[in-house]
């Protein structure tokens, strides 16, 4: 996936755990991990949103493109899960 989540480094900076994130954003911690471990499909913007007041950030301290993964890597990913 090209898209990288860095919630664990924002994590560390505010010395909050993951429990405690999930609490005050108001999802799971299962749902929080599979965020964290960059395992998600997609993330919606209320959520986001929440990350960001809640850790004091911007999206882009969350969030970050990796290049290397191809259109077509993508695509193969997506046929995988069906």
């Amino acid at each position: 996936m090209p898209i990288a989540v860095d919630i664990d480094v924002m994590l560390a900076r505010r010395k909050m755990s993951v429990g405690e994130l999930a609490d005050r954003v108001g999802i799971t911690p299962a749902n929080l991990a599979v965020l964290k471990n960059g395992r998600a499909r997609a993330v919606r913007f209320a959520t986001l949103a929440a990350l960001c007041e809640v850790l004091e950030c911007q999206p882009g301290d969350l969030l970050r493109w990796e290049a290397g993964d191809t259109a077509a890597d993508i695509a193969a990913d997506g046929a995988e899960g069906r």
